[in-house]
């Protein structure tokens, strides 16, 4: 099998008929259909007045636009970038604005948040398109309508532009430089080898989470690229997952271990309605799984339970579920393309079993902040670069961390920074000092706490908690906004100004 084979391109121009996607809804989509639509959109965002280089945004659910648009973007030298539906206005806008997008693509379904956004980030109305119906926007159609479904000229490798928050709680765009050469020559697809997973080889994946995270799309598309069709889920429920699974034989996916937790508390009879022997490969990543979680889902599934840990900016290691149980805990040894490794504070390099920060570095070329060369240039050593979690190697070279990113949440596989809501809760009259963290939360793993010093003249209380959790739920996405609030009367910091939040956790 040729490389070239291993492209969905190439596929689709072999076996046109070949179903290669099934969207939500059910309609199944041929490989020749899906490509003739990314082709349609080349045209159409060209026509829009996008080059090599440019970007341009989408807030979209999980279907068929979405692949639509990364198939387009990877094969036209563009940037997609993809913007988690759950933001706000102001979140989208700084986005927008900052990756430079020259189209915003929208679902009716956010069209509110969307059009704010777009009229925030001042992008003209001509260059806002919506899937379904939404004021402000042009039909989505329009994009494609009366456009070609040949390849486009001057083909040439894009990419995907994710965003991700850093203490300063402001998002930056993690940007790779194009390679200039054809799609066909790009490594699409590869890495999935990593984890033992085969072109073709009768896989079908699932998308069972936002394609807007890095690694679901990641995963995803290289699914497409070696050949497996993509089964997407919208809107993720258990039983409905375990229902997907048997319907289609479905053979991987990328989890969190929030689903494994959802999954496991179905009633038995549930659990047994539905056949799950096709899976060979249950990936989670993103949060630490507790063991007895682990050791659950491997009962009941059995070894494709498997453990990856990564970053949005690369490297990464793996942990099959046999090495996971020699060895629990781990999440496992390096990738084929990455090297981890230990430092010190000071810079030095630490050997086998001493705790320090890991450090990352891929074989496959780096990255950039884009608009941030200073927040670029810090956190690295030579090659390597951190984002900031502490751990250690075995002698053996597997990794297991000890801690997360200084005061980073994970709720249900999701990063929230606590800085980001610390500046919200701070723009309130009545907020004098403010601190996030998270506490332990049975289902989502942690939720969000505020502690708050109110401000001279305001009242503590249950009525201001209120109105400070409203406060935030006008300017962050949900699932950052504080499940509760407290009180203090000072914030506790030293003479410098840091504070000392284990003393408010209490631990």
């Amino acid at each position: 099998m040729t490389t070239i084979a291993n492209r969905f391109w190439a596929q689709a121009a072999q076996d046109p008929d070949r179903t290669m996607l099934v969207a939500p809804d059910g309609e199944r989509w041929s490989a020749g259909r899906l490509h003739a639509a990314a082709n349609e959109l080349v045209h159409g965002l060209r026509a829009a007045g996008l080059g090599t280089g440019d970007a341009f945004a989408v807030v979209l659910p999980n279907g068929v636009e979405f692949f639509t648009a990364y198939l387009a973007a990877a094969q036209a030298g563009f940037y997609l970038v993809p913007v988690n539906h759950h933001l706000v206005g102001p979140e989208i806008a700084w986005i927008v604005a900052d990756s430079g997008a020259k189209v915003l693509i929208a679902h009716e379904r956010y069209a509110e948040q969307a059009r704010a956004a777009a009229d925030e980030a001042a992008l003209p109305a001509g260059q806002r398109f919506s899937v379904g119906g939404a004021t402000g926007f042009r039909p989505y159609a329009e994009l494609l309508d009366g456009q070609p479904s040949t390849a486009p000229p001057g083909r040439t490798a894009g990419g995907v532009m994710n965003y991700t928050s850093g203490t300063t709680g402001r998002p930056r765009g993690i940007r790779r430089p194009l390679s200039g050469r054809p799609p066909e020559e790009t490594h699409l697809g590869g890495f999935l080898g990593f984890f033992g997973i085969k072109p073709f080889d009768g896989n079908v994946h699932l998308v069972c989470s936002p394609l807007y995270h890095t690694a679901v799309l990641q995963f995803a598309a290289a699914a497409l690229h070696i050949g497996h069709p993509v089964v997407v889920m919208d809107k993720w429920a258990p039983e409905e997952m375990l229902r997907v699974i048997d319907a289609y034989g479905c053979t991987h996916t990328h989890m969190v271990p929030t689903q494994f937790h959802r999954l496991l508390a179905l009633p038995d009879e549930v659990k047994r309605r539905y056949d799950v022997s096709s899976m060979r490969h249950a990936i989670h990543g993103a949060a630490p799984c507790p063991e007895h979680i682990k050791r659950a889902m491997l009962e009941w599934w059995g070894p494709c339970v498997e453990e990856y840990y990564a970053a949005s900016e690369g490297g990464g290691t793996f942990a099959p579920a046999a090495e996971w149980l020699k060895k629990p805990g781990t999440v496992g040894r390096a990738w084929p393309i990455s090297e981890i490794a230990i430092f010190d504070d000071a810079g030095n390099r630490l050997p086998p079993g001493e705790l320090g920060t890991v450090y990352m570095s891929m074989s496959t070329g780096g990255f950039r902040y884009h608009k941030d060369e200073d927040k670029t240039r810090k956190n690295r050593i030579g090659d390597f670069f951190t984002v900031g979690d502490l751990g250690y190697l075995d002698e053996d070279g597997y990794l297991y961390l000890r801690d997360r990113k200084i005061d980073l949440i994970i709720s249900g596989g999701v990063n929230i920074y606590p800085a980001e809501v610390e500046a919200a809760l701070l723009t309130h009259p009545a907020v004098a000092d403010a601190a996030v963290f998270g506490v332990p939360h049975e289902d989502w793993g942690e939720e969000v706490k505020a502690v708050v010093e109110p401000a001279p003249g305001a009242v503590a209380g249950a009525e201001l908690a209120g109105e400070l959790m409203a406060h935030c739920g006008r300017v962050l996405a949900k699932y950052k906004c504080p499940k509760s609030v407290d009180f203090v009367a000072e914030m506790p910091r030293d003479p410098n100004g840091k504070l000392y939040k284990r003393r408010l956790r209490g631990d």
